[in-house]
């Protein structure tokens, strides 16, 4: 059984059920990972930024055969935003291979198409089914990074600590649980924009709008997200030169996901970007104890980065992948399918 689904009125038990699957899914492409909690699932599920919508589906089974009442089989929603629909889809490991995601991602297309949208796309880890499943459908690869883990047990934190001083001078490094504070936020957003590039995958974009990174802050409270941010300001223009964040997500607490990590352009050669990063762990360490890694996603052509990263002691763990499709094409083609 098959039907659109809202987080904001499901009942407790469809979200539990629908967590299940989720650490099912997890615990079978990506073992390595932190299972998820129930803690804002909720909220993590039914809240978007202004102008973005998100739309849902859910899977359950139809007779006592197929699983037990309430399960949830599968499960996509597509997230509206800019000219794009962004896909996510699980489908549990025991019903694998019977036509289901297929299905779903046929069901999530045709809305996509009908909103009035060119284009689908969906983040993809390397090494994991997905893969195959997605190129067969005939979407494309259209951007590739590599993940990394740190594991924090293995940090060397009195030499973390002298990093976190390596900054040149004239530069002043904050920290700021929550986000930046209002009176540095345009200086902050100015340094985003500054920095936007080919870098920056399309499915997961950045803040550059002052009052946009406002309500990407507010968003991210609102789903259980944590932000923290460490910046470098130049002491003597007041600019940020540099900035990097963290999120750590109610969901796997004991993860926490690197965001953008940025230097301006001007402001480059100073160790500005090391020293920041450096800074942010320490911070969590005392912030967030019950962490135990963090991860972070970088271009495979940002050498810089990768190299910064090896210093802090993080490891290349897989690919992560954006793969696209024109909408109207993948309709045509699921169609002639059945």
């Amino acid at each position: 059984m098959v039907r659109e689904w809202d987080p904001r009125s499901a009942s407790s038990a469809e979200i539990a059920s629908l967590l299940d699957t989720l650490n099912a899914v997890l615990a079978t492409d990506l073992p390595q990972d932190p299972a998820w909690s129930g803690a804002s699932m909720r909220e993590y599920l039914a809240e978007v930024m202004p102008g973005e919508r998100r739309i849902s589906w859910m899977v359950q089974p139809e007779s006592s055969d197929e699983g037990p009442p309430g399960a949830v089989l599968g499960h996509v929603h597509v997230l509206l935003l800019g000219d794009i629909g962004v896909l996510e889809l699980l489908v549990h490991p025991s019903v694998r291979r019977t036509g289901l995601g297929r299905r779903l991602v046929r069901l999530a297309a045709h809305r996509v198409y009908q909103e009035g949208f060119q284009s689908i796309g969906v983040e993809v880890a390397g090494d994991t089914p997905a893969i195959g499943f997605y190129t067969s459908l005939g979407f494309s690869r259209d951007y590739v990074e590599t993940r990394s883990v740190l594991e924090l047990s293995g940090v060397d934190w009195p030499a973390l600590a002298d990093m976190a001083t390596g900054v040149g001078t004239g530069y002043q490094l904050q920290f700021h649980p929550g986000g930046p504070p209002d009176e540095l936020i345009e200086a902050y957003a100015k340094a985003k924009a500054e920095a936007r590039d080919v870098e920056d995958g399309e499915l997961r974009p950045s803040s550059y709008d002052p009052q946009r990174l406002r309500d990407s802050l507010d968003c991210l409270h609102r789903r259980g997200m944590q932000p923290y941010i460490v910046l470098a300001l130049h002491e003597r223009t007041g600019e940020v030169a540099g900035l990097t964040e963290v999120v750590v997500p109610a969901q796997h607490p004991t993860r926490a996901d690197q965001y953008d990590t940025i230097v301006a352009l001007e402001h480059r050669g100073h160790g500005i970007d090391r020293a920041i990063k450096a800074r942010m762990l320490l911070e969590l360490r005392s912030a967030e104890p019950q962490l135990t890694e963090v991860q972070t996603w970088n271009a495979q052509a940002n050498e810089a980065m990768l190299k910064v990263n090896a210093e802090l002691g993080y490891q290349p763990d897989r690919e992560w992948c954006e793969y696209g499709a024109d909408v109207g094409a993948l309709v045509h083609r699921l169609d002639a399918r059945g």
